[in-house]
């Protein structure tokens, strides 16, 4: 099983990142070791003083598919969750500075919780998904799909010229703006739709 991120998907968090827009998808990895289920608490890492959080909506890949064509692409999905890409923003900051992979920043333990999946049949217009993301009662991330640079078909296509996907795979499809950090004490609900599907704390 791999987790297969994309990066810089949505116009606004690329803006307040002070990063430029990208000319194709940004992919990175993290370890089946980051997930984190069942909404049981994230627990604080020692590796760094500045942890970010960012929602994203996960695919879970149903097929096995290499050189996917966008219009075959839907086939490849059938269940929809909410994640967290957790970041170690220090981490990551001093790694671009160097030039070198984010692999630490990104891919620590226990930094990518993930809700339920729900059958991609319960929604009408996948292009059209309201999430938001809510830190201590206060809505922090607000994102839609329709503001999506690259779609979750062009998304699918783009990962299976270079990995070729399995079922079970995971896909991170991007955070909208509204990224910050979180302190231990915190609690955090992700909604869908407005559906709660996350529902965690920070200790």
């Amino acid at each position: 099983m791999k987790i297969i991120c994309v990066g810089r998907n949505y116009v606004a968090h690329i803006e307040e990142l002070g990063n430029e827009t990208p000319t194709e998808p940004v992919i990175f990895t993290k370890p089946d070791t980051a997930l984190l289920k069942n909404n049981e608490p994230f627990y604080y890492p020692a590796i760094s003083n500045d942890v970010h959080h960012e929602l994203e909506i996960v695919l879970r890949v149903c097929r096995e598919g290499k050189d996917i064509a966008s219009k075959f692409a839907h086939k490849y999905f059938d269940q929809i969750a909410l994640g967290i890409d957790f970041t170690a923003r220090d981490l990551q900051s001093a790694a671009k500075k160097k030039g070198l992979p984010w692999a630490l920043a990104k891919g620590f333990n226990h930094s990518a919780p993930i809700s339920s999946f729900k059958p991609v049949g319960d929604y009408e217009a996948l292009k059209n998904l309201h999430f938001e993301l809510h830190l201590n009662g206060e809505v922090v991330q607000s994102g839609d799909t329709s503001h999506m640079i690259y779609s979750f078909e062009e998304i699918i296509s783009f990962i299976s010229k270079y990995f070729q996907l399995k079922t079970g795979d995971l896909i991170f499809t991007g955070t909208p703006a509204g990224v910050g950090p979180v302190k231990i004490g915190d609690k955090l609900e992700g909604f869908l739709d407005g559906e709660k599907l996350l529902d965690f704390e920070v200790k």
